[in-house]
């Protein structure tokens, strides 16, 4: 046989090769690629809940933190509201 068609026969062989390994490939990548989308969109799911309790945790925080504002501030209001009724204190004497 000839060098050129040694070359032909090798470059078909190649060409084939690699039309295999493209048509087979994929196919096995597509599998580990919906089973790490599954496990991915799991561990998206766990982490989604895991803050949704977390945000329910800082809003129940932040209700009782603004009950506290409220209750200091009521305090404030009648405690001014007795220093207005009671009236200046008398200057100490030293």
């Amino acid at each position: 046989m000839s060098p050129e068609v040694v070359a032909a026969l090798v470059g078909a062989v190649a060409l084939i090769v690699a039309t295999l390994i493209t048509a087979t490939v994929p196919r096995r990548t597509r599998g580990a690629v919906e089973a790490d989308g599954a496990a991915t969109r799991e561990a998206v799911e766990a982490l989604a809940s895991r803050m949704d309790a977390r945000i329910g945790d800082v809003r129940d925080d932040l209700d009782e933190v603004r009950e506290g504002v409220a209750r200091v501030r009521e305090w404030q209001a009648g405690h001014d509201a007795e220093h207005l009724l009671i009236g200046p204190r008398p200057p100490r004497e030293n």
